[in-house]
């Protein structure tokens, strides 16, 4: 338990004092990264085209996804943003000199969750790709002719040296009370349990015992010097 409480609490450190850009949007820490996800007009799912989104997501990249646990965090909090089913554009581009796609922060595409095997029929120069926020399974799309509602940018937390040392002094702080509230519980377990040993040595101590009726040393003196004059 004591493991699962401090487990908790660094999340709770890690998300209070992430370094997220503070520019008026909601960014939503994950890991070393942090997400904001476009909302369109209220109660209303807009459709945007790869260009317009990569737009939105300016001086940010659009959303890249490097492994299993990102694909689920995406898919799992895009229902708090927008209702129903949404796909979203990911920033992914088919390069003709590898032949390949490649994430357009040039980072190397270590995970990837194809709805269909790769290669459709799209040119390459008009390949894209989306996330299915109901299957978390991407999908080749055209770069023009498709229209996708959900937007996602991303950027690296720029984590501090201030923001890291204060969060290292809160995380030991709440280490070392938490041990000390276990040492204390500890004590007072203890103590209770030698006070009530002590209780039971004392009542042993002072046990009652009944008096032994033994006459003392003049009363059998007299007791036989009175027999010795009442002899004929």
């Amino acid at each position: 338990k004591h493991f699962h409480t401090v487990a908790h609490l660094h999340k709770l450190c890690q998300f209070f004092l992430s370094d997220c850009p503070a520019d008026g949007r909601t960014w939503v820490p994950f890991g070393d990264r942090c997400y904001h996800f476009v909302h369109g007009e209220e109660d209303t799912i807009k459709s945007y085209t790869f260009g317009r989104a990569n737009t939105l997501c300016q001086g940010f990249e659009l959303l890249t996804v490097q492994s299993a646990e990102e694909n689920d965090f995406i898919i799992k909090y895009s229902p708090e943003v927008w209702k129903g089913e949404v796909n979203m554009w990911l920033g992914m581009y088919y390069d003709t000199n590898t032949e390949d796609m490649k994430w357009f922060g040039e980072d190397p595409v270590r995970y990837t969750n194809w709805e269909n095997a790769f290669p459709s029929d799209l040119l390459p120069m008009e390949t894209c790709v989306a996330l299915h926020s109901n299957t978390g399974k991407w999908e080749n799309v055209s770069c023009t002719e498709d229209y996708e509602n959900g937007v996602v940018c991303e950027t690296a937390q720029k984590e501090t040296k201030q923001s890291k040392s204060a969060f290292d002094a809160l995380l030991s702080a709440l280490v070392i009370l938490s041990v000390v509230a276990i040492v204390g519980v500890s004590a007072v377990i203890w103590f209770l349990h030698q006070k009530h040993n002590l209780g039971s040595t004392i009542l042993t101590a002072f046990e009652y015992h009944p008096p032994f009726r033994v006459l003392d040393t003049d009363q059998s003196c007299l007791v036989e010097a009175e027999e010795t004059d009442s002899t004929p």
